[in-house]
């Protein structure tokens, strides 16, 4: 029996989900029930049947799936794969940006922690960001965290104000702009495919900018010939399944010596591997829990954004 017969005999032995984020390793996406970005998870655990929900993404994924259901046992196969984003916003500083702007809503992006959530009005995630920031009223006074540069780009396309935190995903911020100058020069008909989590120099040399799902969709609906890809490249496993005879074209760090590889991707996606997962299914461990007082707080912000989208 292979590893992947073993990983979905126990599914249907202990009437278990996977879940898996585009970004994780292509194995792993191949193995799982479903797999979708940040939107689409929280969207599939809010509504799931199982018992257990095997969350392969990073900590704050399984997390919300922790508050939308908890009733459900929670299991994420390496309890270290975190998030570089999340951590640069602790509750306590959250708490303390909030007191400064007392009359201010809290949109706080998915990638954040329980306690984040729990002091935030409304969540939001790269799919449905612009979608929610514009239900509220023109008038609204925004606090937006953690990730600025996917803010500056919402303040962009809808000519808001929002106060922004100082954080960024250490993926999307690395891109390196020359590289992807060279790449357009290399290939002069590839359209350059953005996630808004990228700088403004990298989103004002592209063609298309969304969310990972939305990239994914253009892909599948217009199947140009070559794609040039500015996000982590987990996602290309999925347009390649897609589309087989589409060339994708990942654009590598500003150094690729610190990831120790020419593709931009997130050491701790990669944390999570096949054996880990068969692993934590058959022995039930590395369970997530999320204090009551905290998930109740939480999960109105998450329940907000999912009425919202």
């Amino acid at each position: 029996m292979t590893i992947q017969e073993e990983i979905r005999d126990l599914c249907r032995q202990k009437k278990a989900v996977i879940m898996a984020h585009y970004y994780q390793r292509g194995e792993v996406q191949d193995v799982a029930d479903f797999i979708g970005d940040s939107l689409a998870l929280a969207q599939q655990a809010a509504k799931t049947e199982a018992d257990i929900i095997v969350m392969c993404g990073v900590h704050f994924m399984a997390e919300t799936a922790k508050c939308l259901c908890p009733d459900k046992k929670v299991l994420i196969p390496d309890p270290q794969a975190g998030c570089s984003l999340a951590d640069s916003c602790q509750a306590a500083d959250l708490r303390k940006w909030k007191e400064q702007h007392p009359d201010y809503t809290v949109v706080s992006y998915v990638n954040t922690s329980a306690e984040v959530k729990a002091l935030t009005d409304v969540v939001v995630t790269s799919s449905n960001a612009l979608k929610i920031v514009n239900q509220l009223p023109k008038d609204a006074k925004i606090l937006f965290g953690p990730d600025q540069n996917l803010g500056n780009y919402i303040n962009s396309m809808t000519g808001r104000q929002m106060e922004l935190w100082n954080g960024s995903c250490h993926v999307h911020a690395r891109f390196s702009a020359e590289a992807l100058m060279r790449l357009k020069q290399e290939h002069p008909n590839a359209k350059v495919l953005t996630h808004p989590e990228c700088k403004q120099v990298i989103i004002n040399l592209s063609d298309v900018v969304g969310s990972t799902q939305a990239l994914l969709n253009y892909v599948r609906e217009h199947k140009d010939p070559e794609y040039i890809i500015v996000t982590e490249w987990g996602v290309i496993h999925e347009m390649q399944k897609s589309c087989p005879d589409v060339r994708f074209i990942p654009v590598p760090p500003e150094v690729t010596e610190s990831v120790g590889c020419s593709c931009n991707e997130c050491e701790y996606m990669r944390m999570i591997t096949l054996e880990k997962l068969r692993d934590t299914l058959r022995d039930e461990t590395n369970t997530v829990e999320v204090p009551y007082n905290i998930a109740k707080q939480a999960v109105r912000s998450i329940h907000r954004m999912l009425e919202m989208s």
